[in-house]
């Protein structure tokens, strides 16, 4: 089972949609026991930085993510969600993030021909191997929708990219967190085989 953690954010239907056409049990839920039994544990969103580490911490989730981390459950951050690993964002300063990997979030720059927010499909490159992408090539298209992007104090854990203005964090892997800046939930096939590979990955 794959619980999805519910704190008020856009977008989290779909994800659970998409995994129910991957015969994937899902559960939409705040409960800490339902989250800390599921075999993995998926953080999506659309919404503000700041917003959304205040319902996290009313809800007392900060916590349970912490301790789903320390107990080796496969976490996927999507979108916010992967913002919201890291330590802190352009959009909100002086909110602390959660802290579970360094970098920060930053906003996408303004520069001549380049659109903010970022709406639609650009390819990834795979500077390393991450298991989300297993059996996947290089230059897939996914969908994106965001203003700001990871700036990973570790290069190490990156393990997809994009240019939309600037080298994007599109995508980290650590032990066992990981997280897209992309939709796969609205990326098509694609997107399904990555959200596939998340389900099939082990507990720690």
């Amino acid at each position: 089972m794959t619980g999805i953690i519910d704190y008020d954010a856009g977008n989290i239907k779909s994800v659970e949609k998409a995994l129910f056409k991957l015969g994937e049990e899902a559960v939409i839920t705040r409960d800490r026991k339902t989250l800390l039994s599921a075999d993995r544990v998926i953080l999506p969103g659309v919404g503000a930085f700041g917003d959304a580490m205040n319902k996290l911490r009313a809800y007392g989730l900060e916590e349970v993510i912490h301790e789903l981390v320390d107990q080796g459950v496969p976490f996927l951050g999507i979108c916010l969600g992967l913002q919201l690993i890291f330590e802190e964002s352009d959009e909100n300063l002086g909110v602390k993030g959660l802290g579970l990997l360094p970098g920060k979030i930053l906003r996408i720059p303004d520069e001549a021909g380049v659109k903010v927010p970022h709406i639609g499909w650009n390819s990834l490159k795979f500077p390393r191997e991450g298991r989300l992408f297993k059996g996947l090539p290089e230059d897939i298209y996914v969908y994106f929708v965001h203003s700001y992007y990871l700036k990973a104090a570790d290069e190490g854990i990156v393990t997809a990219e994009t240019e939309y203005g600037t080298c994007i964090h599109a995508s980290i892997e650590k032990d066992n967190i990981f997280a897209c800046q992309f939709h796969p939930e609205k990326s098509s096939h694609t997107g399904l085989s990555i959200l596939h590979n998340f389900i099939n990955i082990d507990r720690g």
